[in-house]
């Protein structure tokens, strides 16, 4: 029987890192190890969760008592991405397609036990221990202890900043010695190590895997469709998936095909073939994921023939799952759980895409903005260089063609309205970080007024289009999409100088958007 050490040692051999290392052993020393690991159930589960999936697998074999927990609360409290309605399908497509997960690698389920979220986080007990924590946690701890898990915005909701707390609580609630996840979890393990025992609770173990980066190069994230294989996917997107990856030859830095070999691949079948034509080769085993590494580095491999045959070992991976969610159940829970957008499509027009119809107003962030400085642009007499307050920590550098009519005077200290989620674009060598919006009609001379928001309108204040009060906007416009351009078209001035889409008014919370005299002009 391996001694303590050893097998404490065993631990760190499949992970990044472990918080509480000497507890761990002094556990171990009297019985098993009872760690748990938790999902939001939010977008559709990718081949990345292979990872922990395999870790589970190796704590299953070393003894330990494992729970997964479903956290839909979490899924909720994190920018609502998963609909309320939506969460307890969301929970049964988790549980499913991670069951699913498991038995294709072997991993057997009487051993695991599953768990809700709110089977216990809305108990008067669990509650009242929010409370208590809500009143020792600053709100720089909370946000930083969420910042590479929770999604990021200017204005964070109170629901993301409770985020971390809850799943401190999780340790406590589940009865757990030890908590396991992603290294992009540190800081909320971090957070539940310094805050727990203040609660009169037992700080926990922390084990963390690493996290595998999307197939372009980036983290793996549900939200980034090119980043990510879906385990649904069909053999052909798989394949159209892969030849996209990034896997520049040699280049071994944030090559998602190559992690997967190692995070995934290699823990699960201690080999990887690489599959090539005779004339290259023929084929070779690997036995030691440094020597694809050192052979990759080497140009010794090639990317397609790295591509080829990790398509290959991931497709028998995922057949079984595939096949399993085949049956007309799991067909309409995947169809409920996650409803196409396409749904929602125009009568009479059942060609049109989905990028198409999702081309609506509340996909642009508009705010009020304060202009703090003016002067002409040192390259282009037609332009003026702003400094603007849209109420972030800093101004946004915005150049506007703006200079044949308005003098400065009228800008400086003036209430104005941007668009601020384009791409930065360099106007005659200078990055414009927004677009100030005005109102025109063309003609002789040509008529530009700038649009003013209601009166008592502050910095960062929200502009929308009265219907499309609820949708949240994009992080960045896509230029290739066209998506401000494709709504402009319907942005006019009404009879009674009030900003409108379609008809439909342009508003903050205090009133309308509107421009001094340009009745029937357009707006950009």
């Amino acid at each position: 029987e391996l001694s303590v050490s050893s097998r404490a040692a065993g631990f760190n051999l499949v992970l990044s890192e472990v918080l509480g290392e000497e507890r761990l052993k002094e556990i171990l020393k009297e019985r098993e190890l009872k760690v748990y690991w938790g999902t939001a159930t939010t977008g559709k589960p990718h081949v990345a969760y292979f990872v922990p999936m395999s870790k589970i697998a190796d704590f299953l074999k070393a003894g330990c008592e494992v729970t997964i927990l479903f956290a839909d609360l979490h899924a909720y409290l994190d920018n609502m991405k998963a609909p309320w309605e939506l969460l307890e399908l969301r929970v049964q497509y988790y549980e499913q397609i991670i069951k699913a997960m498991l038995e294709s690698i072997g991993v057997p389920l009487d051993k695991l036990k599953f768990v809700k979220g709110t089977d216990y986080q809305l108990s008067r007990e669990y509650t009242l221990d929010v409370y208590r924590l809500s009143s020792m946690v600053t709100e720089h701890d909370a946000k930083k202890a969420g910042a590479e898990v929770v999604k990021q915005v200017e204005h964070p909701l109170l629901s993301g900043l409770l985020y971390p707390g809850l799943q401190a609580l999780d340790e406590e609630y589940l009865k757990v010695d030890a908590q396991f996840g992603g290294v992009d979890q540190r800081k909320i393990f971090t957070l539940a190590e310094k805050y727990l025992p203040s609660l009169g609770y037992t700080k926990r173990i922390h084990m963390m895997n690493p996290m595998v980066p999307g197939l372009t190069g980036g983290k793996m994230s549900s939200s980034e469709e090119e980043s990510k294989i879906d385990l649904l996917d069909k053999n052909q997107e798989v394949k159209k998936k892969l030849k996209r990856a990034f896997c520049e030859p040699g280049n071994v830095e944030n090559n998602g095909v190559l992690s997967f070999v190692k995070h995934v691949l290699f823990p699960l079948h201690s080999e990887f073939i690489i599959k090539r034509d005779p004339k290259w080769g023929g084929d070779k085993v690997y036995t030691d994921y440094e020597e694809v590494d050192k052979d990759f580095a080497a140009e010794q491999i090639h990317p397609g023939d790295l591509k080829a045959s990790v398509e290959l070992a991931l497709n028998k991976l995922l057949d079984p799952i595939r096949k399993k969610f085949e049956t007309p159940e799991l067909k309409k829970l995947t169809a409920s759980a996650y409803p196409e957008p396409s749904k929602n499509r125009a009568k009479g027009n059942p060609k049109q895409t989905v990028d198409e119809e999702e081309v609506i107003p509340s996909r642009l962030d508009i705010r009020v903005g304060k202009v703090i400085s003016v002067e002409k642009h040192p390259d282009a007499d037609s332009l003026y260089l702003e400094k603007i307050d849209v109420g972030e920590e800093q101004p946004r550098t915005v150049v506007s063609g703006l200079v044949a009519y308005l003098s400065q005077e009228q800008l400086q200290d003036r209430l104005v309205v941007l668009l601020c989620n384009l791409k930065p674009q360099k106007m005659r060598g200078i990055e414009s970080q927004a677009m100030l919006l005005c109102a025109s009609i063309e003609g002789e001379p040509r008529k530009v007024e700038p649009l003013d928001p209601p009166e008592g309108s502050a910095p960062g204040d929200r502009v929308y289009v009265e219907g499309y009060e609820s949708g949240k906007p994009d992080d960045e416009l896509k230029p290739k999409k066209k998506v401000f351009e494709k709504l402009q078209v319907d942005l006019k001035i009404s009879g009674k100088c009030v900003a409108q889409w379609k008809e439909q008014n342009l508003m903050t919370k205090l009133g309308h958007i509107t421009c001094k005299t340009l009745t029937g002009g357009n707006i950009s």
